[in-house]
């Protein structure tokens, strides 16, 4: 295999290596959401309030992404934080937000389908 073939199958193979990555990291977070909200875990929808007034997870608090850093003083830093909104990237940003300020129980479960579904 030459190093133009080599190019051609690892550019694919990382965005499959990527997804694959993504669907069993979220998949995980979903197992746990039950134990999870019954130790009163709180789940956040950082989608805009347009996207949350069109459905949301049972449960779930909108705080829309670009208002979070403002709001996260009404946060308990203690308490785990479940995060979610359209596809799993403003969610990423909000939980790697809130790690910065010093919130350790931080997860991500990417679209709020998953959080809204039977795992």
């Amino acid at each position: 295999m030459d190093l133009t073939q080599l190019q051609q199958f690892l550019l694919p193979a990382a965005i499959l290596a990527l997804l694959a990555w993504r669907f069993f990291r979220f998949r995980r977070v979903r197992a746990l959401l039950p134990r999870l909200f019954k130790e009163g875990a709180i789940l956040i929808d950082v989608r805009t309030a347009a996207e949350f007034a069109s459905g949301h997870a049972e449960n779930s608090i909108n705080i829309p992404l670009d208002e979070l850093d403002s709001k996260i003083t009404q946060l308990d830093p203690k308490k785990t934080i479940i995060v979610c909104c359209a596809s799993g990237t403003r969610s990423a940003v909000a939980a790697a937000l809130l790690k910065r300020q010093g919130f350790t129980n931080v997860l991500n479960v990417g679209p709020w389908r998953n959080a809204a579904s039977k795992p």
